[in-house]
């Protein structure tokens, strides 16, 4: 039996930073995933660590728009009519937690996160020599229409008030930021402040280097074998049995599967996504992650090439893939930036856990003493992870959270 003071179960970046921040409290950390580190949503997700992302994901209320999505004939968004049954409750909390009100509450929570995003990714790179994976080039949100435009001013109202940096540019502002693509719409906006890297696998892996450097521990195993030992927590591993006093949550999309266990059940989404990487055509090269707002997809630079990232699949979890938004996509990509041959063999699929009102859930588990819960960040995963992980470790120790964990609670959800 390995003993340890806290078992982490999930070896993303949320996961691997609650797991360093946990350590560095003092505590021994075991941390667990049936995969390698940073291979799920880690891995396949655009790299961003965002400074502006202020307004959730919501239901649409125009009618042009719910029409497209009901019909499947929208870029942004594609659904499995199958899926349909279990979707349609989560939408309809969906769409009552991104009213006006709602984006005002998602706002004010999630800026107290995003405020310490880059400061404390940019602590624990430096640790971990994984400094020249960031950008300080901002990212582009362009716009096709003046109605796209005229859509983001929430976006930009709320930015004010919290005293984020944004420009607008003209296209051809940006045709001279970025010579090699080709701008069509109205107009876009560039926000400075937000960062990018250029392997979001090699970020989560360079961290968790840092944590085995420092004594830390990786193992491999199910987390639905988390059971309650005579010491506490214990789960089974290829290394053998760990056992803890504390146990986290860091599952992601797969949270629930050991949740049930204990009675706990939480309105958890799968909002599926794909990538592909292109070679890019001659000299043509891209600086900064650029976003097709009103077509609902991203293209970023990678090391691997151009990652095309899609927006949103609502699908069974485990459904085997279907990229349709991935090939309606990538003509409209051609045009915007030339893209080249492919790279990957097949479209990366990932699943981005998400909860109706946008916010993850940070704090203790009701019921269950001594767990831990740290999901749920949906497309801020890759931002709020080591905010989210200093959170868990200042918890755990019996410290007063750096911030109010008030709109992060589970029980925001009920009891149980």
């Amino acid at each position: 039996m390995i003993s340890t003071d806290v078992i982490v179960l999930g070896a993303g970046m949320v996961g691997t930073s609650a797991a360093l921040h946990c350590q560095a409290k003092g505590k021994r950390v075991t941390l667990v995933d049936r995969r390698g580190v940073g291979e799920e949503t880690s891995y396949g997700n655009a790299g961003i660590v965002e400074r502006d992302g202020l307004v959730p994901v919501g239901f649409p209320r125009e009618i042009g728009a719910l029409i497209r999505y009901g019909l499947n004939l929208s870029t942004a968004a594609h659904y499995h009519l199958s899926a349909l049954p279990k979707i349609l409750p989560w939408l309809w909390q969906l769409r009552a937690a991104t009213d006006a009100a709602g984006i005002i509450r998602f706002a004010a929570a999630v800026e107290t996160l995003n405020r310490h995003s880059i400061p404390e990714h940019r602590i624990l790179a430096k640790a971990a020599g994984a400094e020249a994976f960031f950008r300080e080039t901002g990212w582009v949100r362009l716009y096709r229409s003046h109605k796209g435009l005229a859509e983001a001013a929430t976006l930009h109202d709320l930015a004010d008030q919290y005293g984020i940096e944004y420009r607008h540019l003209t296209l051809a502002e940006l045709k001279e930021m970025e010579p090699d693509l080709n701008p069509v719409g109205v107009g876009a906006v560039l926000w400075p402040e937000t960062q990018s890297v250029s392997w979001p696998e090699g970020v989560t892996k360079a961290y968790a280097d840092l944590f085995v450097g420092q004594g830390g521990t990786v193992a491999r195993g199910d987390a639905r074998s988390l059971r309650r030992g005579a010491e506490g927590w214990v789960v089974s591993t290829e290394a053998g049995e760990v056992s803890g006093t504390h146990v986290v949550v860091a599952l992601g999309p797969w949270s629930n599967d050991l949740l049930d266990r204990f009675d706990l059940k939480f309105p958890l989404a799968a909002k599926r996504g794909y990538h592909m990487h292109f070679a890019p055509k001659g000299e043509a090269t891209l600086r900064r992650p650029i976003v097709d707002i009103e077509k609902g997809y991203l293209i970023t630079p990678m090391l691997k090439g151009i990652r095309l990232t899609t927006g949103i699949e609502l699908a069974e979890r485990d459904a085997p893939p279907t990229p349709v938004q991935l090939e309606r996509l990538k003509p409209v990509a051609r045009a915007l930036f030339p893209l080249g041959a492919e790279v990957d063999a097949e479209p990366w699929l990932g699943k981005r856990p998400a909860l109706p009102d946008g916010l993850p859930i940070i704090g203790p588990a009701p019921g269950v003493p001594d767990m831990w819960l740290d999901f749920g960040h949906a497309h801020l995963g890759f931002t709020h992870g080591p905010i989210s992980g200093r959170l868990i470790a200042e918890a755990i120790s019996g410290e007063k959270p750096s911030i109010d964990l008030t709109p992060f609670r589970a029980e925001r959800f009920g009891r149980r």
